[in-house]
């Protein structure tokens, strides 16, 4: 993925139907939230998601996956960051119905970095 100045690399950990919403949807956009799902979190580092994928999506859904997708600095700058607990634990909370917004400000297509199947 060409990668502009202008814009960040985020991660998104997925289980396989999320990802076939985001494949369905040409790698440009992340389906939008469930009624009971009031935040997207996208991560700031590719481990964090790893684990997510890893210890949560694989054993839950048989696989999970590690997104990769750059969006416009200065429109993910507008989400505050939010530490969830480590040191590395840092998610953006993006309220669910700005979903549809956050989706058109992101850069190029989104794409798989890591696969997990369940152990």
């Amino acid at each position: 993925m060409r990668h502009d100045p202008a814009s960040i690399f985020l991660y998104r950990p997925v289980n396989q139907q999320e990802l076939d919403l985001i494949a369905a949807a040409g790698w440009t956009a992340f389906p939008l939230r469930r009624p009971e799902q009031s935040v997207f979190y996208p991560v700031l580092n590719e481990t964090y998601a790893a684990e997510i994928a890893h210890g949560w999506d694989a054993p839950a859904a048989g696989v999970g996956y590690v997104l990769r997708f750059a969006i416009d600095a200065d429109y993910a700058n507008t989400f505050p960051v939010q530490n969830v607990g480590g040191q590395d634990y840092d998610e953006l909370w993006v309220p669910a119905e700005e979903l549809a917004e956050f989706n058109s400000y992101i850069v190029g297509q989104i794409e798989v970095v890591g696969v997990f199947k369940a152990d």
